[in-house]
């Protein structure tokens, strides 16, 4: 029974997996808080799709005194962190932790831990995971967690907003969340003139400074305050969050499948060869490497729990934006850079795992991808070949040979370096890896879809 490594900071309780199944222990020290979490707050917060459910459950794997329960909680397909959040998803995941605090103030409890790694997205929405956050709320008391809900959400909401979304990989410097002082730094002077913006990240920030290892900044954490304006607090930081807007400005491949496509009957043609593929497919979880607006996603996920990764930012925003008006629930959307992925972070490096050390997929769409990696990014092909090898046993993967006019338009203005990179070098490569179980030509194209299996 070892705990996650990434629960390991909170004394009332841990997590272990055990036969692909997730257990969360609760000690001794936590009964009164849980026992009172339980008797309202829990229903009405799992009613309200905002908590992940759990059952109790013997105790005979424990065997030890100092723990109070067992609890099987429900499984997260894929675990995600912030820094792979499109903007929406981010201001959701915010917006989803305040309703939270409100009704658990409604229900004489308060939130000790405002982490933006305690939501996760589930059946196409933001929910909470971390059961033991909770704890009795005493009249007058502050929220704890106010600074960290600043730090883990604010903040980076708020430099995505303000400069880029890409701003939010800034989280995974920041694993206790991006610095008030940095933000305010960062951030433009008209947005001291947001009343919001200027309480709670400038004057914030000002006030920390000011106070910093002080007596008076202890006494300020203790410093009363009434229900009433605890709830307003929380008004003021969702009127924040919500007024917050992306700039939507193009970038290279947003929308690719409305304005980049080589033509409608072009993609057409490969959504039928892919779900045809797809049909004699046993598959799990799969992922979608290059992804873009999820339109092949969307065939995978009618058979699999799907994640659809990209780099572009606007593009798995508008995926999110799809999901959320179709209420589809068997896919998430994630950024990802294949040549810069999502590293393992943390205490001792184990605290957040890579994206590779997740959940492994059963099945890998590689689609209008390979041309990037190959030429784009100097990643020969059978570096590839063994990267798709290390993380998948099943590929549904297209090749985009230099006739097509894409390839072109990349080979435009730099020195062709690239004499493997043909239909034979490619098979050659993934064929030291791979058996080829299907091979067929997308129609009007010279483009080349595969099946490929270890």
């Amino acid at each position: 029974m070892k705990p996650l490594n990434s629960s390991f900071r909170d004394p009332s309780g841990f997590i272990f997996q055990r036969d692909n199944q997730i257990f969360r222990v609760v000690n001794h020290s936590y009964q009164a808080n849980y026992d009172l979490l339980m008797s309202k707050l829990y229903p009405a917060l799992t009613k309200a799709g905002l908590l992940i459910p759990h059952t109790e459950v013997g105790f005979d794997v424990t065997k030890n005194i100092n723990q109070y329960k067992l609890l099987q909680a429900e499984k997260i397909p894929f675990i995600s962190y912030p820094y792979e959040w499109s903007f929406s998803q981010y201001q959701d995941a915010a917006l989803t932790t305040l309703a939270i605090q409100r009704k658990a103030l409604e229900h004489g409890m308060t939130l000790k831990d405002a982490s933006a790694y305690n939501i996760q997205f589930h059946r196409g929405k933001p929910i909470f995971i971390d059961t033991l956050s909770f704890e009795k709320y005493e009249e007058g008391s502050p929220w704890v967690a106010y600074g960290q809900f600043c730090r883990h959400f604010l903040a980076p909401l708020a430099l995505m907003s303000y400069h880029d979304p890409r701003m939010g990989a800034m989280m995974r410097d920041y694993i206790d969340g991006i610095p008030l002082d940095l933000t305010s730094g960062l951030l433009p002077f008209k947005s001291r003139f947001r009343v919001p913006l200027f309480l709670h990240i400038h004057l914030h920030a000002s006030s920390q400074k000011r106070h910093a290892n002080s007596e008076n900044e202890a006494a300020k954490n203790t410093r009363k305050i009434s229900r009433a304006a605890m709830m307003g607090l929380i008004d003021s930081l969702e009127n924040g969050i919500k007024k917050l807007r992306l700039k939507t400005n193009k970038t290279e491949w947003g929308k690719y499948y409305e304005e980049t496509i080589l033509s409608d009957d072009y993609l057409a043609k490969k959504q039928m060869l892919v779900s045809d593929l797809l049909e004699n497919i046993n598959a799990k979880l799969v992922w979608d490497v290059g992804a873009n607006d999820g339109t092949f996603s969307r065939l995978a996920a009618q058979r699999a729990y799907t994640i659809a990764f990209d780099i572009d930012h606007l593009a798995v925003e508008y995926n999110y934006l799809k999901i959320k008006e179709k209420k589809e629930k068997n896919i998430i959307p994630l950024l990802l850079d294949l040549t810069n992925p999502s590293p393992a972070i943390g205490w001792n490096n184990e605290e957040r795992d890579s994206v590779f050390k997740r959940e492994k997929p059963d099945l890998v769409l590689a689609l209008a991808l390979v041309h990037h990696l190959a030429i784009s990014n100097n990643v020969p092909l059978n570096k590839l070949a063994d990267f798709f090898a290390q993380l998948t046993s099943q590929l549904i993967i297209e090749f985009v040979p230099k006739s097509d006019p894409r390839v072109r338009t990349l080979l435009a203005t730099r020195e062709d370096i690239f004499p493997d990179y043909t239909e034979e070098g490619f098979e050659a490569a993934f064929s030291k890896y791979f058996t080829i179980k299907n091979k067929q030509k997308i129609e009007e194209t010279d483009r080349i879809l595969y099946l490929m299996q270890t």
